[in-house]
């Protein structure tokens, strides 16, 4: 039997109950994954389960049903969703089938999978980047109105672009269930300086502790100038709602949704622009501006596996880095 050290002194802490133990851990457990997440999973759960449910095949998830699921599921589905599936089925079972990431990785299931995405598999269809032609387009329609919403918009798009931000990172979910109040970004965090302005925005997709980043937006060459965009809404909103805590409000005080955001910038640009548009706009631009990958990498928050297949997958902002590093070299 393992013995306390006599010499190692350890607080005093009354033990828990069994259930009490149980409930707490399962509290922790839920918190794994953020909820939007967890979402996504339990579908792909569910979608598993009807599977087994319609096939009378038992639950366990052995290398075959793994593999029959993967098969049955590529026929109606894109084949790179499936493997997106199977990662949440992993996630969900793991408590009861401890082997269940052991048999996704067999040689069966993960050939049914590659030969799945090369028979049925499609190309993902991109939108466009956002542009500074586009930012000009929008700030210079917007420029007469006084309307708050429409002041409201303007600051979203340019400093969305500017700062590399996430949809998610601008509004709210459009299910009231997925929202978190811990991800919204104070006004009270806004500081304006000489040349730019700086809020703090309290987590991100990668950030999983919550230790939060301060986002700086500074003008862009040729660009709208953001600062005075958004000192223009911050007179309006604070106006409106000065003892509100958050930092994006509409005119009737709640926080943009992201259908909100959505049908604005549809509005202006068809469906060939979206929230991912703003982006992969502001990574092309400072890829074109003569930015190195890995100042785009810190900028956006990227970690740096999710980055390189960003570039990877994103040809646009590839080819602004090879000419910005084209053109470095033909001047030296």
């Amino acid at each position: 039997m393992i013995r306390i050290t006599p010499t190692s002194r350890q607080p005093h802490r009354e033990p828990w109950t069994l259930e009490r133990l149980n409930y707490e851990r399962s509290i922790l457990l839920g918190m794994s994954i953020d909820t939007s997440t967890a979402v996504t999973y339990s579908s792909a759960l569910n979608s598993y389960l009807t599977f087994c449910k319609i096939h009378r095949l038992p639950v366990e998830p052995t290398p075959q049903t793994l593999s029959y699921y993967t098969t049955f599921q590529s026929f109606f589905i894109n084949p790179k969703s499936v493997d997106s599936y199977l990662s949440g089925i992993c996630n969900q079972l793991e408590p009861f089938f401890p082997d269940i990431r052991k048999n996704r990785a067999s040689s069966l299931v993960t050939r049914t999978l590659a030969g799945a995405k090369r028979y049925r598999g499609t190309a993902t269809i991109r939108k466009s980047p956002l542009t500074i032609a586009n930012l000009l387009f929008v700030s210079h329609d917007l420029a007469p109105s006084t309307d708050h919403d429409d002041l409201l918009f303007n600051p979203q798009l340019n400093t969305g672009f500017t700062a590399l931000l996430r949809l998610g990172e601008l509004t709210w979910p459009n299910k009231i269930a997925l929202c978190d109040y811990r991800k919204i970004t104070l006004r009270s965090s806004l500081k304006f300086h000489e040349r730019e302005y700086s809020f703090w925005l309290p987590t991100h997709k990668a950030d999983t502790t919550f230790e939060g980043n301060r986002i700086v937006v500074r003008r862009i060459s040729n660009a709208p100038n953001p600062q005075l965009i958004m000192e223009q809404y911050i007179k309006s909103r604070d106006a409106l709602f000065p003892f509100h805590p958050q930092l994006w409000l509409k005119a009737d005080g709640t926080i943009p949704l992201r259908a909100w955001f959505i049908k604005h910038l549809r509005h202006y640009f068809g469906t060939d622009i979206a929230g991912q548009s703003l982006r992969a706009g502001g990574a092309t631009a400072m890829a074109e501006a003569g930015a190195v990958p890995e100042l785009i990498k810190g900028a956006g928050r990227w970690s740096s596996i999710a980055f390189e297949r960003y570039i990877r997958k994103n040809p646009v902002v590839l080819h602004a880095l090879i000419l910005s590093r084209s053109s470095h070299y033909a001047s030296n």
